[in-house]
């Protein structure tokens, strides 16, 4: 279809067997079609864009020329075959337009080997599936056999395009049957298969995409909402999300015109900018951040329609005394920004380790958030939440664009603060200095206080006479100079040691009134020339005689958490207990995205 309109436009195949059509000079971009189509659907886009682009369609697998895809494919093998293309015709780096199907394979690529992609387009991309839609759509799948359905197809086409089918877009309705009508049923059948169940493959990963990332979709597309775009853009660093009017899920062949147009401008943009360093790992730079432990707060203000907004923010940080300023940071595409960065002032509130329950609200997209919470007004008209730890009411002194966020720096005109214990954050999870705190300071003189040491992915041991190893552990916290005590023995040693959080509590079973306390901590490494100090790697440790069950319980523990970067607090005796978690994973980052 598509060789027949453009005769210069080139279809040929890859060595394993991959069909694709290409067309056009300049910089390369790999369009990527969705279930049941081919590459020849996208003819209208490559006529418009090959004046300026290196056009590459390929036929995903099961579809056009190409081979099956495996009975139980993945996402993976997809992708695979489009890096394959990729490698067959010399290509280091692309663009990547993909709609439905086509953009989940896009973003795999785009997570799996970021320094082949510039730039990806997902029209009409799937993402979590509201339930009802997810079993219809899981539904339709398991009913697919290996033969086509005229009634299924009819089926897709109403889905697609309406019924009745509105006569604007009979053209566009019998390019899609069409193809659907061409393509292998098995083919089809095993490809669907995945499409129904990988609608949140990429929920995890979505925050660690490095390239420029444009979601577009309909807005009177029911499959794919306009909602699953908004999401996908807020958890994509670089992320934008366009909803067309009154478009559906075809509408690349529907409204050619208009989509093309939208592509080619975020391609060009894209293409003007500077490189990206594509050794910088965006996702690595965004959990060595969260590396930094913060408190928690809640930003208010008044929007212009007198309602009063929120979000959660840990990007807070004083600024000037004289002045008294502060400033706190909002991602521009919360939800929240267009009333921030036009208000005239806004109020910090740090919360305290009761208000973890606001933080979670605030977090959230509840839709009264304050209707949870007690507040009143400040000075300023700005929401102050009782109970926080400090507030300041602030006028607005100045927005400072930067980046993909918006900096609001505040002149304090009034705060007011209390003895309470402030909540905090680190490493993705909400941590309560407190508790390790008082926890120290009530321990019995008998206690035995222990703690895991790491440095460099190694954990500190001291090895016996015998053969056996041990962690350092001593009568109570103490002091350099008490001998018996865990920093008298580290002390004696020469081992520089900084205690962290609270790992494990537990009573003996045969000795209730003796408690064993542990803590994570870190070491530079041993200093003197004791022989007997060790420095264990983390998958060595499960293979170490360790004498005490219930220390060589809590170490088994500790590598597994250590792997998951996810810690909780044991409580309990040496014999039973239950493993409490810091806290559950917050609903969004905590860096004034809400």
């Amino acid at each position: 279809m598509a060789d027949a309109a453009a005769p210069a436009w080139i279809r040929d195949k890859a060595p394993d067997g991959t069909g694709f059509i290409r067309a056009g000079s300049g910089a390369p971009v790999l369009l990527i079609h969705g279930v049941g189509m081919n590459a020849a659907i996208w003819r209208d886009q490559m006529a418009s864009m090959q004046d300026r682009y290196d056009l590459i369609a390929i036929d995903m697998l099961g579809h056009g020329n190409s081979p099956l895809p495996p009975e139980n494919a993945t996402l993976s093998d997809f992708a695979d075959q489009a890096l394959r293309l990729l490698d067959h015709l010399g290509l280091a780096s692309v663009s990547i337009v993909g709609h439905s199907m086509g953009a989940l394979v896009a973003l795999e690529i785009a997570l799996r080997a970021p320094s082949r992609v510039r730039s990806i387009v997902c029209l009409n991309a799937v993402f979590r599936r509201p339930g009802a839609l997810a079993r219809s759509v899981r539904e339709r799948a398991a009913a697919l056999g290996s033969q086509g359905d005229a009634s299924a197809i009819a089926a897709t086409l109403a889905r697609w395009f309406g019924d009745p089918l509105p006569e604007s877009l009979a053209g566009a309705a019998a390019t899609a049957r069409a193809a659907l009508e061409g393509v292998d049923p098995e083919g089809y059948a095993r490809t669907y298969r995945l499409f129904a169940h990988a609608d949140a493959e990429h929920a995890a990963t979505l925050a660690g995409l490095a390239v420029p990332a444009l979601f577009m979709t309909g807005s009177d597309d029911s499959n794919s909402t306009p909602a699953m775009s908004a999401a996908m853009a807020r958890l994509a660093p670089h992320g934008q999300c366009l909803v067309l009017s009154e478009e559906r899920h075809m509408m690349a062949i529907a409204s050619p015109g208009k989509v093309t147009q939208h592509i080619s401008t975020f391609l060009d943009v894209e293409a003007a900018a500077p490189l990206a360093d594509a050794t910088f790992d965006s996702g690595e730079f965004r959990r060595a951040l969260g590396s930094f432990l913060t408190g928690v707060t809640i930003v208010t203000t008044v929007s212009a329609e007198g309602e009063p907004r929120g979000f959660t923010a840990n990007s807070f940080t004083s600024v000037s005394l004289e002045p008294p300023l502060v400033l706190i940071c909002i991602a521009k595409k919360a939800l929240g920004h267009s009333a921030f960065s036009t208000s005239k002032g806004f109020a910090i509130n740090i919360l305290s380790e009761s208000q973890k329950a606001h933080s979670g609200i605030f977090a959230s997209k509840a839709a009264d958030k304050f209707a949870s919470v007690a507040w009143q007004p400040g000075q300023t008209g700005n929401p102050l939440i009782e109970g926080s730890v400090a507030v300041f009411d602030c006028a607005m002194q100045q927005l400072v664009d930067a980046g993909d966020h918006s900096i609001l720096i505040g002149r304090v005109r009034d705060f007011s603060h209390n003895g309470a214990q402030p909540l905090g954050y680190c490493r993705g999870t909400y941590v309560t200095p407190g508790l390790s705190q008082e926890a120290l300071a009530a321990a019995p003189p008998d206690t035995e206080v222990g703690a895991i040491l790491e440095n460099d992915g190694r954990v500190l041991f001291f090895e016996t006479s015998d053969g056996f190893h041990e962690l350092p552990a001593g009568r109570g916290l103490g002091t350099p100079s008490d001998a018996r005590s865990l920093k008298g023995r580290l002390a004696s040693k020469a081992i520089d040691a900084q205690l962290g959080f609270l790992f494990a509590v537990w009573d003996d079973v045969s000795a209730p009134s003796r408690t064993h306390v542990y803590y994570r901590g870190t070491v530079d490494g041993p200093c003197s020339d004791d022989r007997r100090i060790r420095l264990v790697e983390m998958e060595q440790i499960t293979d170490l005689r360790i004498a005490d069950p219930a220390v060589r319980s809590m170490l088994g523990r500790y590598v597994r958490e250590r792997t998951e970067d996810a810690f909780g607090v044991y409580v309990g005796n040496e014999v039973e207990g239950e493993v409490r978690p810091l806290a559950k994973p917050s609903p969004v980052l905590l860096s004034g995205r809400g």
